[in-house]
């Protein structure tokens, strides 16, 4: 090898080392910086943690209190009044479809199906037992019902009207 060969290997390894140098120092700074910076918050966790911290109550004092609680409480009828079953249709055909008809048409944990044989002596007890049994629910030697067919979001109106067009189907 001829001497200006050498220079040139020695220049340009010494090159190659200076930059190895600078790309070790930025993989450094790199490191450094990623650890310093705060970790992105995952929007959902956010959430979470928000709903769980949120306060259970609210204080309500004096005269401006009586009236805000009022008006939560006049909040909280209005949802649960939106939130009665089928939209608040008293048809019983309708409520029988949709909910009753999984057990009364057979039979299912003793569920008395649409016959006078089944519901002869069950009618012998008056409609203020049927529909005692069907809002409270009922369990006798023939099975169970359900408080509200198991649909708690029924008004008793619902549950009374559905009764009533049961009996009036009967076979």
């Amino acid at each position: 090898m001829r001497n200006y060969d050498l220079e040139f290997l020695k220049k340009f390894s010494m090159v190659i080392g200076f930059l190895m140098l600078v790309t070790l120092g930025l993989i450094a700074g790199a490191f450094y910086v990623h650890q310093h910076l705060p970790p992105e918050v995952n929007p959902v966790a956010l959430k979470k943690t928000q709903d769980r911290i949120a306060p259970a109550g609210a204080v309500y004092a004096g005269t401006t209190g009586a009236a805000a609680q009022a008006a939560a409480v006049a909040a909280a009828a209005a949802q649960a009044a939106s939130q009665v079953a089928y939209g608040g249709t008293t048809d019983g055909s309708v409520i029988f479809g949709q909910l009753c008809t999984g057990c009364h048409t057979s039979g299912a944990g003793g569920a008395p199906t649409l016959d006078q044989a089944h519901w002869g002596p069950r009618v012998a007890q008056g409609k203020d037992t049927l529909y005692k049994h069907a809002i409270e629910g009922f369990t006798g030697s023939a099975g169970v019902m359900p408080a509200k067919g198991g649909n708690p979001s029924l008004s008793d109106e619902q549950v009374k009207a559905t009764v009533d067009w049961m009996v009036g189907n009967l076979k």
